[in-house]
């Protein structure tokens, strides 16, 4: 990614802590008159600066990426550029200003802009009369989810302590993981072909069936969903109860991405698969090899290395259908998605559809001047019935 502007960043945190740029300037060694520049966008940042920012304002490096500055640029410029409010283009440069000096000022006016939404297109109310709903149950899902920036440390936790005991290489977790199942939890895993679905669990005889025409990367990935349902639900309860979700629907969702999560760090526990992205520079293909799991569960793995003090590179990961729909997105890299209308129909996500099997690699450019280097791939799913089509997407991601 480019170079990131966080001067109004820097501003606020430290008028929030009572500083002058005199005192943050004597703590950061440096001159009172760099540190303003720095402040006014007008000078880099030095990695080496940016450590010792984060050490001196006793933040984590997230909150110094602008990631969270950028989403609600991204969501104000959407809202305000809305041809139903009537208003005139409101500048760039007072939204930028606004979203990075006054951002819960900016977070109301979304909240506004949505909870307008709501009740102009659905007059059966979906808002409560104290207007704590807003929003739609899988946009609260996907906000807590950019919220933790899609990383969960007590997730991360209970997955090393399944995985640990299941005492496996990459190439056996498969195998360790049934026996996990069948002599702990007395769950037997079975193989066999299953009208209509992919997977049927049945707990009055304790077992797992899987379709025959699942591939081996995927029934491993259900087996680890079955054993994070019993041995990780205190942690994804845990994170529920500190999300406080207005509905049971976005509680739903959101379990359901938690227990994937988790199934995901099982398989790719993070140490491991933290130093093989380091050794192999990110080969998603040659990654997905090494622990015996698809694309896209390598893709999204990479997604949540987020760990303080053993931290990947920031990806986005997104995954869309042929008609455009994004049915799958995650953001360490601060990436602005839409939340409303369509992503740029030249982008790699899009026409990556057109040459299925090849990994397409592309430098995206955003209006405000940030660059995204992108990389894209067809995956395909097996079909549920006999000559039907396979579920096709591309999943992409970005940094």
């Amino acid at each position: 990614m480019s170079r990131v502007q966080i001067g109004r960043t820097v501003r606020r945190l430290r008028t929030e802590r009572n500083l002058s740029q005199q005192a943050l300037a004597n703590r950061l060694g440096i001159s009172a008159s760099y540190l303003n520049l720095i402040e006014h966008d007008q000078r880099a940042v030095s990695g080496t600066l940016l450590i010792k920012l984060a050490e001196t304002l006793q933040l984590d490096l997230a909150a110094l990426s602008g990631s969270q500055e950028r989403r609600l640029e991204v969501g104000l410029r959407e809202a305000l550029s809305d041809p139903l409010l009537g208003t005139d283009g409101v500048p760039e440069s007072e939204i930028t200003a606004l979203a990075g000096s006054s951002p819960a000022a900016a977070r109301a006016v979304l909240a506004l802009y949505r909870a307008w939404r709501v009740a102009r297109e659905d007059a059966g109310g979906i808002a409560l009369p104290s207007g704590r709903r807003i929003l739609l149950p899988n946009e609260e899902a996907r906000d807590l989810f950019d919220d933790r920036a899609n990383h969960f440390p007590v997730l991360e936790e209970a997955a090393d302590g399944i995985a640990d005991g299941c005492s496996a290489a990459p190439a056996e977790m498969n195998h360790a993981i049934a026996e996990r199942l069948r002599r702990t939890h007395g769950l037997t895993v079975i193989v066999q072909p299953l009208d209509g679905v992919l997977r049927r669990f049945d707990p009055e005889t304790c077992r797992l069936a899987l379709a025959e025409t699942l591939p081996r990367e995927s029934r491993g990935f259900h087996m680890a969903f079955q054993l994070a349902l019993f041995e990780a639900r205190d942690a994804i309860e845990t994170v529920l109860h500190e999300a406080a979700l207005s509905s049971a629907e976005a509680a739903m969702l959101v379990r359901v991405g938690l227990l994937n999560y988790v199934a995901g760090a099982i398989l790719m526990p993070y140490a491991a698969y933290l130093a093989a992205a380091q050794t192999l520079r990110h080969d998603m293909e040659a990654m997905a090899a090494r622990f015996g799991v698809s694309f896209e569960q390598a893709c999204h793995r990479l997604s949540t290395l987020q760990r303080p003090g053993a931290r990947g590179v920031p990806f986005f990961f997104v995954r869309v259908d042929p008609a455009g729909n994004v049915s799958k997105r995650f953001s360490a890299a601060g990436f602005p998605f839409a939340r409303y209308g369509g992503s740029c129909p030249r982008w790699v996500v899009h026409t990556a559809f057109s040459q299925p099997g090849a990994v397409q690699v592309q430098v995206a450019e955003l209006p405000d001047g940030d660059a995204y280097l992108c990389f894209a791939r067809v995956v395909a799913r097996p079909a549920t019935h006999w000559g039907e089509p396979r579920p096709v997407h591309v999943v992409a991601m970005g940094c």
